[in-house]
């Protein structure tokens, strides 16, 4: 009678181990456990992120099943590169390198454990990979080899022990240069014997991937790990809160990490213009970019529910997006899927993706809602790619990234006339010349941003980081009532909006509502909370214009202890120290200014103040001059 607790399947298997494991316990056993130990953590997330399960582990190895090739060979390759970073800091004797094998075969599942010739295969032709290298069977690479940016080089036959036929094996070429190369592979066209045997191969794999993809995407499965509320370093909102990781960039090309970014930005955008939601802002979400990171950890860190985790892999005319949705607090998959489609369909792709994370999550859209969760952009794709570049440049906030960045977004107009986002992006490095002074005349930079912002809005007047941004160039031009007035329209029009909610914080502060500052500056934190400094250091001088000057100095000790070198952040820490009576420390703060600009003059600085009330400035101007500022 047969055993029932015995599972035939066909699945990919991944085999690692630890290249002269002997010889690095043996010169340092503390060491190389410590090391071992990481370096395991980091390949079981990734293995988890790419959809597959550790097996077992122990000692110097490791075995893991995937459900799909593809799957089991971009993970491999992520790891390599993660151990290779990680490796690149520590001593020659000190690198642990593995090396690791993938093969698709049958195999026997036994209380969670594989057997069987598919994983002997996988073992042996680890064996064969250099350390930091992947080597994959024939009948792995028949399932890959025109699906991935990857090269590969044919090792030939090899006997297997127990195996009656020998092996075909390929050593992967992760280079970005050798993407598409196969060599050493004399080829021949298949006999009719041969595509039967595929064909039936194919289908077995196809039946059995759909199988283990819906018993791994129930809502049912029990959760692995799962996030602690009391552990959260803020309350849950009172209504679905979300965290949407960095897209993955799986392309094998760093210069197209702009792409995979400027797709995790469309989501989140889409996303934050449904009221329903509560949507932590980019800057927040993208402190984890590149880093192997538990969504437990993900969420307790920025206190949301749900985080969203994907993967992009574009080639010159084709794309391929992995998306998933998790219920941290559950552990469970709420909604998975993958999209593989021509270039051009990236803007109906992400915006299908954006929706369908919204009925997941059981938000209930009136119409007009349904209209406004799809971002309004461009339909030529030159123009899109332009842009994300652009915005890219300009995030970097330095006079050469901020002029490249110019040129990209004036070419995305160019392109696409109609475009509000780009008119935005130029309109925003036009104002950036300004402050960081590589403007031949700030009057003019000025009077060009508030026209290309202008432009934004006539394009897409729904577009609410244009009128915030608007508004904050009004009030750089002393016109407060109107500043106001289109800070509390962004706030309006997208309630999510980090930016928006500080943007109209910056403009009540420049028109002396300190009070009514504080809130929205707390709400762009808690949208935003790992914001950059200038939330901080803004919302502590709101603080110590209100005579909350314990709070004051908590928050700009944030914005300097987050940037040692940022300017500003010292020039508030020292006008809330000298505002509080604190002297001494007033002046500390006032020679770090002089130590990050020895030029620094309260002449200069007075001309760019915009303060409603002359009081107000001559307050500031009299609290720096206080702590030796000249």
């Amino acid at each position: 009678m047969a055993d029932k607790s015995l599972k035939r399947k066909l699945v990919a298997i991944l085999h690692a181990d630890v290249k002269g494991y002997s010889h690095l316990m043996d010169d340092n056993e503390e060491a190389t456990v410590s090391t071992l130990t990481a370096y395991r953590e980091v390949i079981g997330v990734l293995i988890q992120q790419h959809r597959g399960r550790v097996v077992h582990g122990s000692g110097d190895s490791l075995l893991a099943e995937f459900v799909s090739v593809v799957d089991a060979l971009q993970c491999a390759v992520e790891i390599q590169k993660e151990l290779k970073t990680r490796n690149a800091e520590l001593s020659e004797d000190r690198k642990v390198e593995f090396r690791i094998g993938i093969n698709l075969g049958d195999v026997i599942e036994k209380d969670g454990d594989l057997h069987g010739d598919g994983v002997n295969i996988a073992a042996r032709v680890e064996a064969l990979a250099e350390g930091g290298g992947i080597c994959i069977t024939r009948t792995a690479y028949d399932q890959v080899k025109n699906k991935l940016p990857l090269g590969y080089e044919y090792l030939g036959e090899h006997a297997v022990k127990n195996i009656a036929e020998p092996v075909r094996v390929y050593r992967v070429m992760m280079e970005p240069e050798a993407a598409g190369k196969v060599v050493g592979e004399k080829r021949a066209r298949p006999g009719r014997w041969q595509m039967a045997a595929l064909a039936v191969a194919t289908l077995i794999l196809v039946t059995g991937a759909v199988a283990v993809l819906n018993l791994y995407l129930r809502p049912s499965e029990p959760p692995i790990e799962v996030a602690s509320i009391e552990k959260m370093a803020f309350p849950l909102p009172d209504k679905p809160s979300i965290a949407v990781l960095p897209f993955d960039n799986l392309s094998g090309d760093p210069d197209q990490e702009y792409f995979s970014d400027g797709l995790t930005d469309q989501i989140i955008i889409g996303l934050s213009k449904v009221p329903h939601l509560f949507v932590i802002a980019r800057n927040s979400t993208f402190t984890y970019k590149g880093k192997p990171v538990k969504v437990q950890k993900v969420s307790e860190d920025l206190g949301v529910k749900y985080v969203l985790e994907g993967s992009v892999q574009k080639t010159a005319d084709r794309i391929r997006i992995t998306a998933q949705l998790i219920d941290a607090l559950s552990g469970h998959h709420l909604w998975a899927d993958r999209y593989d489609r021509n270039l051009n369909d990236i803007f109906a792709v992400q915006d299908e993706i954006t929706k369908k994370i919204i009925t997941a999550m059981q938000v209930k859209l009136t119409e007009g809602e349904q209209v406004r969760a799809a971002a309004k952009g461009t339909n030529n794709l030159e123009a899109y790619l332009k842009y994300l570049q652009a915005d890219d440049y300009i995030d970097r906030i330095n006079i050469e990234s901020n002029a490249l960045g110019k040129q990209l977004a004036q070419e995305a107009i160019a392109l696409d006339p109609e475009y509000a986002m780009a008119y935005r992006a130029l309109g925003r490095a036009h104002m950036l010349d300004v402050w960081l002074g590589s403007s031949k005349s700030p009057k003019d930079s000025i009077t060009e941003a508030m026209k290309l912002v202008k432009q934004a809005i006539v394009l897409d007047d729904t577009y609410a980081e244009a009128h915030g941004l608007l508004g904050y160039l009004f009030s750089m031009t002393r016109q407060h009532d109107k500043a106001v007035a289109l800070g509390e329209k962004a706030v309006a029009l997208n309630p999510n909006s980090a930016e928006s909610h500080f943007r109209l914080g910056k403009t009540l502060t420049f028109s002396g509502r300190y009070e009514e500052s504080i809130p929205e500056y707390k709400r762009a934190i808690r949208l935003n909370p790992i914001p950059p400094n200038m939330y901080f250091y803004s919302l502590g001088l709101s603080y110590g214009w209100t005579g909350q000057y314990e709070e004051a100095i908590t928050w700009c000790k944030k914005a300097t202890r987050l940037e040692p070198n940022s300017l500003w952040a010292h020039i508030m820490m020292a006008v809330v120290y000298s505002l509080s009576g604190r002297e001494e420390e007033a002046r500390a703060e006032a020679a770090e200014v002089l130590r990050i600009n020895p030029k620094f003059s309260l002449e200069k600085f007075e001309k760019q103040v915009t303060y409603k009330k002359k009081t107000d400035k001559e307050r500031v101007i009299g609290a720096l001059r206080k702590a030796g500022l000249k």
